[in-house]
């Protein structure tokens, strides 16, 4: 199967059983050549990412509306338009006709002739193709950048035009991954040497110590270095909350919310692998992948419990030197990751604050007197953020917000602060330190 079937049945999963792009791509690379795993996840990215976009160019030249065609033509001539309109090395008629093959290997070989049509036109008009209006602000930026319309207006309430266009070009990039180093086995200069005697490019993060971002990754699971334990896979952001916990050797600490664990392991290499991490989540086989993560990183203080954060344990009740809560959210941080985020209403996010509330509400019970509690979220959205912690905090008088000191150059904050893509080159990220009184 090619990696433009692949691509299809991807994005087919994705519109049809609900799948995650990232679960659903895992699986397709599976036994295609790096080349042809790298364009396989090119298109679904770049099709998801540019959806409304594609849409927009293909209904003009398209003599039926796509979400009249059969399944799964439209994600086909979105297929050949991405190619086309965004992937110079891909030749105009390979495009058109790979998409052709598509179509009758799908079993719509009755439409081969409308794929064939749609996007010859496209080609010829790629020139000159159709403005997208632009007297509704909200509605130019979500086509050119295709973010829901919804979104769009909430950000530009937040941000203004500028920093909005500059948020949304950020989610439709496509971000290294990051590396953190595993600096109880390895430092940053032997972790790069191991990496790239795998064939993968590493850069030095430029602000984040023992962090290296990854090019030409591959399968990381194949790489000696990550054998061995040199590193893990997580985004900066994620780190820095644990690094707002200041803490230290023989610490307790209990994260609540842990899968797929990246918490867990940065708090485990912050205290030295000298205390007691207890790792919380639902369900058994993300606990599974947690203990196999510490395992793989020698990490030994690492412990998990299946837990519900909003169901009270007694036995924990004021016993932690630091509690992280990183909370269920809107995800809308992560879009540059997860571009199938982007297909959420705004009714999908209004019950998540309470959720969110609930979980803060019961972890507040495990900080000891003078100890930490992080709230942390991957969304930008003050309503699952600030509004979340000024409510706890309004509700806990026993507990203040107390700033923290991250690397430059972010430097000191007051107690919270967001990371956002496009100033910070992370995931939209929030972050808040509450101590209690003690």
């Amino acid at each position: 199967m090619s990696a433009r079937e692949r691509a299809l049945r991807v994005l087919t999963a994705c519109r049809t059983r609900g799948a995650w792009a990232d679960a659903a791509l895992a699986h397709a690379l599976a036994e295609l050549t790096p080349a042809d795993a790298a364009l396989c996840s090119r298109l679904v990215y770049g099709v998801l990412q540019n959806e409304l976009l594609l849409d927009f160019y293909l209904s003009a030249y398209c003599t039926q509306k796509l979400d009249h065609l059969q399944p799964p033509l439209a994600d086909i001539l979105r297929l050949g338009a991405y190619q086309i309109l965004f992937l110079d090395r891909v030749p105009d008629n390979a495009a058109v006709h790979t998409s052709v093959d598509l179509a009758k290997s799908a079993g719509r070989g009755a439409a081969s002739g409308l794929v064939n049509a749609v996007l010859r036109k496209l080609c010829r008009e790629r020139e000159n193709l159709p403005a997208i209006p632009e007297r509704d602000e909200a509605k130019y930026l979500s086509i050119r950048y295709s973010h829901p319309r919804w979104m769009v207006k909430r950000l530009l309430a937040l941000l203004g035009r500028e920093e909005t266009e500059a948020l949304l070009s950020a989610g439709n990039s496509q971000p290294p991954m990051a590396a953190q180093v595993n600096t109880l086995r390895f430092d940053t200069d032997q972790a790069a040497a191991s990496l790239e005697a795998g064939g993968v490019g590493t850069k030095v993060h430029p602000w984040l110590p023992d962090c290296l971002l990854l090019e030409r990754t591959g399968g990381l699971e194949r790489l000696e270095a990550f054998q061995a334990g040199a590193f893990y896979v997580q985004d900066p952001a994620a780190r820095l909350a644990v690094l707002a916990a200041g803490l230290k050797p023989g610490s307790r600490v209990l994260d609540v919310c842990a899968a797929p664990g990246g918490k867990s392991f940065a708090a485990a290499i912050a205290m030295r692998d000298r205390g007691e991490i207890i790792s919380c989540d639902l369900h058994e086989n993300k606990l599974t992948r947690i203990r196999a993560g510490a395992e793989r990183l020698g990490l030994t203080s690492i412990r998990t419990a299946a837990a519900d954060g909003r169901v009270r344990r007694a036995e924990w009740r004021n016993g932690f030197d630091a509690v992280l809560v990183d909370a269920p959210c809107s995800g809308l941080g992560i879009l540059r990751k997860k571009p199938d985020i982007r297909r959420k209403r705004a009714d999908d996010l209004f019950t998540l604050p309470v959720i969110q509330s609930a979980i803060l509400d019961n972890a507040a019970e495990y900080v000891r007197p003078g100890g930490v509690l992080i709230y942390s979220t991957c969304t930008i959205l003050p309503e699952e953020n600030e509004d979340v912690t000024r409510a706890f905090l309004g509700a806990h008088p026993d507990f203040f917000q107390e700033g923290f000191r991250l690397p430059e150059p972010i430097g000191e904050t007051e107690g919270q602060m967001t990371l956002w893509p496009h100033r910070h080159g992370t995931d939209g990220f929030y972050i808040c330190r509450m101590t209690r009184r003690g």
